[in-house]
């Protein structure tokens, strides 16, 4: 059965719960009984074996979404061109009749803004940086930037969906769930997939479907971790009670949880006891996670003046590095707010000013603790910004709408190709002009690094076999090590 694994399905095989079914209920029960002991017990037919087809560079992923799209020609993708021929019109034969969104589609003039920020070359890698991120280009040698993104979403809805899920439609699984569900868990005592959001950041709203295992079984669903008291809705025990007293409960629940599984053989009822389970021990181990009163002052340092601020990016930070310590497998951290249709200079300025520090700082950390090696870090948007002003241009600022044909993002750690700058667009950071990398490609690519193959990694939905890729994707090799 070894050669199916990461596949998803296989018709020659049984399930556990048809093989459970055709033996007989009597031993299939005891059977089941010293399996649910553990919470390794598969939940759904299809489930596949916690393995990986090469071997892996990366055991864990820390997603730094910036949610709202940074706009790539005032932070990573530097174009002089755009300064020479400030407020001139953009040419028809760069823009090409493509399409528009509805907030500046009837524009009656589409006039060409430069970056009011100065650009630099940063470590001996060379990567061009604009001083909004003095930070960051302390660890240019580490990171390998991607500057041909593209992708067919031009909103925000569809735009992050599609980053999380490889589908413009909610309702597919996201990429964390499709790691947990590829590659298993780590830590038995937290769960494998942890999302985190800044606090009090507006922008578009971020819904749990973003992080949800959509035909996946529910246990596969992203943990949010929040910045109050209670760090995980619903976890704590109600006042007068203890551990004891819940871990009797759970037992009862348990079995009669197992009484109605050999009557209906229904796996939904197995994800809900895992998910109990889970939550029992996440009692003890959430707190532990969350706890960062060992941190050294060096450590906190790094990560700048909000680190110990609930809620801040720079806490969500720390405590990313924290969660991969313990093991966890994918760690998603949403920074809202980069949507800057005007008033972009001081609005960028800001978000840099949050995130620039934490960032570098969390890569530096991961480097200290000895974990940069087998740890991938990305950083992005799900879609760039226009090189076009929206609206007016004014003396002191301008904005850009939504642009998906071109934008940047970068990986580092991991076994990512550190110091490589892939791919180019044109003077107008409008069009990929070479080496471009659709979302797919950047999934299998990530896929790769974990040590799977996008195309075995699979799951038989409503008679189909569904995968993050969806039925598209190419290994980006340039962007391996």
């Amino acid at each position: 059965m070894t050669k199916n694994i990461c596949t998803g399905f296989d018709p020659s095989v049984l399930s556990r719960r048809q093989w459970l079914g055709r033996f007989g209920y009597g031993l299939g029960s005891m059977a089941l009984a010293e399996l649910l002991q553990s919470d390794s017990a598969i939940a759904a037919p299809s489930a596949i074996t916690p393995a990986t087809h090469f071997a892996p560079k990366a055991k864990r992923i820390i997603f730094l979404f910036q949610s709202g799209a940074p706009s790539q020609m005032d932070l990573l993708d530097y174009k002089p061109k755009l300064n020479e021929i400030n407020g001139q019109e953009l040419p028809a034969s760069v823009r090409m009749g493509q399409r528009l969104t509805g907030m500046s589609a009837h524009q009656a003039s589409f006039p060409l803004v430069g970056s009011p920020f100065k650009f630099a070359q940063h470590g001996e890698s060379g990567h061009w940086m604009s001083d909004l991120l003095p930070h960051t280009a302390k660890i240019a040698d580490e990171l390998c930037v991607i500057k041909s993104m593209n992708t067919e979403a031009i909103n925000h809805g569809p735009g992050v969906t599609m980053m999380q899920t490889g589908s413009q439609f909610p309702g597919r699984p996201s990429m964390g769930a499709w790691s947990w569900y590829g590659l298993g868990s780590e830590n038995e005592d937290l769960p494998a997939f942890v999302v985190m959001v800044s606090s009090k950041r507006g922008g578009q709203p971020l819904t749990a479907q973003l992080w949800g295992s959509g035909f996946l079984p529910g246990k596969y669903d992203g943990v949010e971790l929040r910045s109050d008291k209670d760090a995980v809705l619903y976890l704590n025990s109600p006042a007068g009670i203890d551990r004891a007293s819940r871990r009797k409960a759970l037992d009862r629940i348990g079995e009669l949880h197992q009484l109605q599984l050999e009557a209906t053989s229904d796996p939904a009822i197995e994800n809900r006891i895992s998910q109990y389970e889970m939550a029992f021990r996440m009692q003890t181990s959430i707190p532990e996670v969350t706890d960062i009163s060992g941190e050294s002052k060096e450590t906190l340092a790094l990560y700048g003046d909000e680190v110990t601020t609930p809620g801040t990016y720079a806490a969500n930070c720390l405590r990313a590095r924290r969660l991969a310590q313990k093991g966890v497998r994918f760690i998603q951290l949403y920074q809202p707010g980069w949507d800057q249709h005007a008033g972009l200079p001081g609005g960028i300025k800001n978000q840099c000013r949050m995130t620039d520090q934490p960032t570098a700082g969390l890569i530096q950390d991961l480097k200290n603790q000895g974990m940069l090696d087998d740890t991938l870090v990305i950083w992005g948007g799900e879609f760039g910004r226009t090189s076009y002003c929206q609206g007016k241009i004014t003396a002191n600022s301008f904005g850009r709408d939504h642009h998906p044909r071109c934008f940047t993002m970068w990986m580092a750690g991991g076994g990512v190709n550190a110091g490589h700058s892939h791919g180019e667009t044109d003077e107008f950071s409008y069009n990929v002009v070479q080496d471009g990398v659709h979302i797919h490609d950047l999934h299998a690519t990530i896929l790769r690094l974990m040590g799977i193959d996008h195309e075995r990694l699979t799951y038989r939905y409503q008679g189909r076999d569904f995968r993050l890729t969806d039925v598209h994707g190419h290994v980006v090799d340039q962007l391996i090590a």
